[in-house]
């Protein structure tokens, strides 16, 4: 297996996806979805709808039932990324190498623009019923969406981006009470690993897997986002804005503690390691196989943006 080319092919195979359920840039809402569209189509790995189709794949899925749903978690990634960047939030002018929904289109047109990827995406998710050809499948797509919008919410990565705010508030107003390890780990459960768990637990579920397949998919999911924040602090620290696509240093321009600051670099290094490898061990012992899923999780190990 060529992995660098079975990852592009897949990653163009996720692109096609996702632009077949973009909507069409028309009517007195045309700028919104202007802004929508540029901020979706800035490019970007596709990761999620990549790991979402591999798990779905991994456990005997067949059909397009997998891609109104690929296509809506992107849709969700993107929106969090737009109100990322806002002033408000991180205020970044660079995302993927362009520049930001808000330095283009002004800020509120931006916010809007995160609102209308987020509503639509429940319009994409939904279209899965369309496509389900008996009741066993809609009882999976019906399962899957409420995986889908517990993980995008407030118990999944509102809820993380809701405690990174407050910790951030806290140290730039030198308030006691630092961030903790704990709390740390609170926030990259919740605002990073919740939507790499959304995508692979959707595609088991999507997939048939057995209840006990999908809490071993979750922990699997777990740990790779865990892992992929923590090369993101590490890439933060150590890359540059050609190489990442963003602006880099924005941590510490913010006053944010990292696992990097609090455990070191060394220790970051290992960490991600250990828990891709875990990672990897538990789709291992799943009872299909997907070489390429497995490879792709250790490739979050060396990954350089």
């Amino acid at each position: 297996m060529n992995f660098k080319e079975e990852l592009s092919a897949r990653t163009a195979q996720a692109e096609d996806i996702i632009k077949k359920y973009l909507p069409k840039e028309e009517g007195y809402q045309k700028t919104v979805v202007e802004a929508m569209n540029y901020s979706i189509l800035a490019g970007g790995k596709r990761l999620r709808p990549i790991l979402m189709q591999e798990t779905f794949r991994l456990f005997g899925g067949g059909g397009e039932v997998v891609e109104p749903f690929m296509a809506a978690l992107e849709m969700v990634h993107t929106y969090s990324l737009v109100h990322d960047d806002l002033p408000c939030m991180d205020d970044d002018e660079y995302r993927r190498g362009r520049k930001t929904t808000h330095v283009v289109y002004g800020e509120g047109m931006a916010v809007l623009a995160g609102d209308g990827l987020l509503n639509y995406a429940f319009e994409t998710a939904a279209k899965a019923f369309e496509i389900s050809g008996d009741g066993e499948t809609l009882r999976r797509v019906a399962k899957a969406l409420s995986v889908f919008a517990k993980k995008a919410g407030i118990h999944g990565m509102i809820g993380g981006q809701t405690a990174d705010i407050e910790a951030e508030d806290r140290e730039t107003k030198g308030l006691e009470h630092p961030v903790t390890e704990e709390l740390l780990l609170f926030i990259h459960e919740h605002k990073t690993a919740a939507l790499i768990q959304s995508a692979m637990m959707t595609g088991a579920i999507l997939a048939g897997a057995e209840e006990e397949e999908i809490r071993q998919i979750e922990k699997c999911a777990y740990n790779i986002g865990i892992a992929f924040q923590i090369q993101d602090d590490i890439l933060d620290v150590t890359s540059s804005l050609e190489v990442l696509g963003k602006a880099v240093g924005s941590d510490e321009k913010n006053h944010k503690t990292t696992y990097v600051t609090l455990k070191g670099m060394e220790q970051a290094k290992k960490d991600v390691e250990s828990l891709s490898e875990e990672a990897v061990a538990i789709l291992a012992s799943c009872s299909g196989r997907n070489e390429f899923l497995e490879e792709l999780v250790r490739q979050l190990v060396s990954r350089e943006k």
